[in-house]
């Protein structure tokens, strides 16, 4: 690879971007008056730092995790709800589950935290999960939850809310659904399961609950040496749309712990909102087939 072809984010080729945007998964990309970390770690354990003034480029994080790079923020474009301005400028994010020790050695559910990164690998949002320990250890992965997505600020911009149902095909009435509201008190749009014998369908709906995009699934949901990808379609599923993908994470992480890293694809049109709809039908797909507690195992499919 050459300076002018630098190497891609695990997952995405790194394309799209114009001759000097583009870098190399991990380093920085820094922008004067845009923010690269900070010297507090808010509540959920990321940092973040105040812009400096116009024109001048903060001074550098002295204790900046390492890797830890924050996408710049773009300008907000009209009628864009708060936060979700980075969604306008990309097309492809990276979620990974990051490994919690307690779960590992104890089985002991804890809640779970994510980052949120572009195809370049700076990180766009920082989500993590706000249940308590009863409903976690008690429900497993069909617990109720929501999920708080965090800009770089430590403003929380997306809320995602999931009641507790069921998801099996044989409980018809009572099947899967997640609220995403952005800001937080705003529904945006929903993702709600649609029953089916054997394949995983959901509908993307918008805040006024109009069917906007069909997901549809294997039936046999298994990550065993392979990505397992549910495409987004449109209403009637005669054209691909994008793509929510598990990402295979190697042998020794899928067989002893429960973290996931997924893929997400869109347009880069899509109406922003349907961006963020898009994220929380990857955090629902994830609880429903990926997520498992102590010695329970991962669902194969809707029929379980």
């Amino acid at each position: 690879l050459t300076a002018n072809n630098p190497a891609p984010a695990p997952g995405f080729a790194n394309t799209g971007y114009g001759p000097g945007n583009q870098v190399p998964y991990g380093q920085p990309q820094y922008a004067p008056g845009n923010f690269q970390g900070a010297p507090g770690a808010g509540p959920y354990g990321f940092q973040t730092q105040p812009m400096g003034p116009a024109g001048v480029a903060p001074p550098p994080v002295q204790n900046q995790p390492s890797g830890t790079i924050w996408m710049p923020i773009p300008p907000p474009p009209p009628n864009c709800p708060p936060g979700l301005e980075y969604l306008t400028q990309i097309d492809q994010i990276l979620i990974h589950q990051q490994i919690e020790l307690l779960e590992i050695f104890l089985g002991f559910e804890s809640n779970n935290k994510y980052e949120i990164k572009n195809s370049l690998g700076q990180r766009v949002y920082f989500a993590a999960e706000d249940t308590d320990c009863c409903t976690r250890n008690c429900c497993g992965p069909a617990r109720p939850f929501t999920i708080r997505i965090m800009d770089n600020l430590g403003h929380e911009v997306i809320r995602l809310q999931r009641p507790l149902r069921c998801s099996s095909c044989f409980f018809p009435c009572c099947l899967q659904e997640i609220e995403i509201q952005a800001p937080p008190g705003t529904p945006v749009g929903y993702v709600v399961q649609n029953w089916h014998p054997c394949l995983p369908k959901f509908t993307i709906q918008d805040e006024k609950r109009t069917d906007i995009l069909k997901i549809s699934g294997p039936c046999v949901v298994c990550s065993c040496c392979e990505d397992v990808n549910f495409e987004v379609k449109s209403l009637d599923e005669a054209s691909n749309v994008g793509r929510i993908s598990k990402q295979w994470s190697g042998f020794l992480k899928e067989a002893f712990t429960d973290t996931d890293n997924f893929g997400v694809s869109f347009p880069m049109d899509l109406d922003v909102k349907m961006k963020a709809v898009m994220i929380g039908a990857c955090f629902l797909i994830d609880f429903m087939f990926f997520e498992s507690i102590g010695d329970s195992h991962q669902r194969a499919g809707v029929w379980q």
